[in-house]
């Protein structure tokens, strides 16, 4: 069995060589590969055959965080960020993805004492 930082979050979008799918300044975490492609088709980017999908574990994007690094989450992804960052200390919020008309919402964390 794995251990939390290993555990598998979610799914990020990078174009090579470190250009990552953001929405805002925040990388955008998805729940599965599917909805990622989901995001970017309404996002309208243009360059989605060129971009390339990996899986992402929590120690990957506590690392990110706590190098100040800005997530957004979307509720499946967040769903299973949250229990491993308040079981790693972390002082998040409970996320209300609530929406109306199928608007696409996301939980964005930057941590307030990473050094940014």
């Amino acid at each position: 069995m794995p251990g939390d930082n290993e555990k598998v979050i979610g799914y990020f979008g990078y174009l090579p060589p470190t250009m990552v799918v953001c929405d805002g300044n925040a990388c955008v975490i998805s729940g599965s590969e599917e909805t990622l492609r989901k995001y970017l088709k309404v996002a309208n980017r243009t360059d989605i055959e060129k971009i390339i999908i990996k899986k992402t574990r929590f120690g990957e994007v506590l690392r990110g965080l706590l190098l100040g690094g800005p997530y957004s989450f979307d509720e499946e992804a967040y769903q299973r960020f949250y229990p491993l960052a308040k079981k790693a200390g972390l002082d998040i919020p409970i996320a209300d993805f609530r929406g109306e008309n199928n608007e696409i919402k996301f939980m964005t964390i930057r941590l307030k004492d990473s050094g940014r």
